[in-house]
């Protein structure tokens, strides 16, 4: 089972987002409401990947990314967030986010999301 971090400063999102992955076989290793606490939690936890909301009371979710992507190269991170802009997509992409998903999605549509990016570079059983 895939461990997860949930960092979204809404606990509604968290709410709706650990549910969601919890139904999909993921287990919810922890929740940050900010930056810090996200940063602080996953260098703690390392957890097979987060979710990460890009707007942050303290910081942005791109800001996350990079001091995170910095620490642990390895670590998948989906981009959660409002805003589907492309140059924000372009520049997730840049810094390293495993995948983007705008607010609002449905259960599935975040299921599908993260099988995507945890399956993504794992050997094929074919080869």
């Amino acid at each position: 089972m895939k461990k997860v971090l949930v960092v979204d400063d809404s606990v509604y999102m968290r709410t709706l987002v650990r549910e969601a992955l919890s139904s999909g076989n993921y287990e919810i290793v922890g929740e940050a409401h900010d930056g810090q606490t996200a940063i602080e939690m996953a260098l703690e936890l390392k957890p097979d990947f987060i979710t990460l909301d890009n707007v942050l009371p303290d910081m942005l979710g791109l800001e996350v990314l990079s001091i995170l992507k910095e620490e642990q190269p390895q670590l998948k991170i989906l981009m959660v967030s409002a805003v589907g802009q492309q140059t924000i997509k372009n520049k997730g992409s840049q810094l390293g986010a495993s995948g983007y998903i705008v607010k609002p999605f449905s259960a599935l549509q975040l299921i599908k999301a993260a099988d995507e990016i945890t399956q993504a570079n794992q050997p094929s059983l074919s080869s």
